[in-house]
């Protein structure tokens, strides 16, 4: 039984020295690629843009609140249960706005930077398809998360960087 095992990993390990290997480190990609700078950046601008709506949103809602504070002595009833309503309104409509746009699951933003990052993954996966191709590899892993020591022979991060940055011209 043991000797059909080793004869197995024997054969496996074989198999696998003739394979052709690369290893493409993710996290340097992420952080050379400019891409993901521009992807940031363009994320960084809509994020701005949402909270300075929010703000302005929050601003109208704490003014409508104030006034009523202020005025609430002199209304009639059904001027007060009108202003409560408005502000109620307000409310719900700056934490339903709250929700289209940040919600984890659903929300515009979310949706947004998820698009963002799987159209960077596929020109990732293209870049690394066409490294794969032309340089002949049957196998490329990516080496950030188990890597401790590669070979530098194996290391085509750069390769696949240089891929990125032509297919993006």
């Amino acid at each position: 039984m043991y000797k059909k095992i080793l004869t197995l990993l024997l054969l496996t390990g074989i198999a696998f020295s003739q394979q052709k290997v690369g290893i493409v480190f993710m996290e340097k990609l992420r952080l050379d690629y400019e891409g993901f700078k521009d992807g940031q950046q363009q994320l960084q601008l809509e994020l701005g843009a949402l909270e300075k709506e929010y703000a302005a949103m929050v601003a109208e809602l704490d003014s409508m609140v104030k006034e009523y504070d202020q005025q609430s002595l002199m209304m009639s009833d059904d001027l007060k249960k009108a202003k409560e309503q408005d502000i109620r309104e307000m409310d719900t409509s700056i934490n339903n706005w709250r929700l289209v746009k940040f919600d984890p699951n659903s929300g515009e933003f979310t949706r947004k930077q998820a698009q963002l990052e799987f159209d960077l993954m596929n020109q990732i996966k293209l870049a690394v398809d066409n490294v794969a191709i032309n340089g002949g590899f049957d196998l490329i892993i990516d080496g950030s998360s188990a890597s401790l020591y590669t070979k530098p022979t194996l290391n085509i991060t750069d390769d696949v960087l240089t891929e990125l940055r032509k297919n993006n011209q």
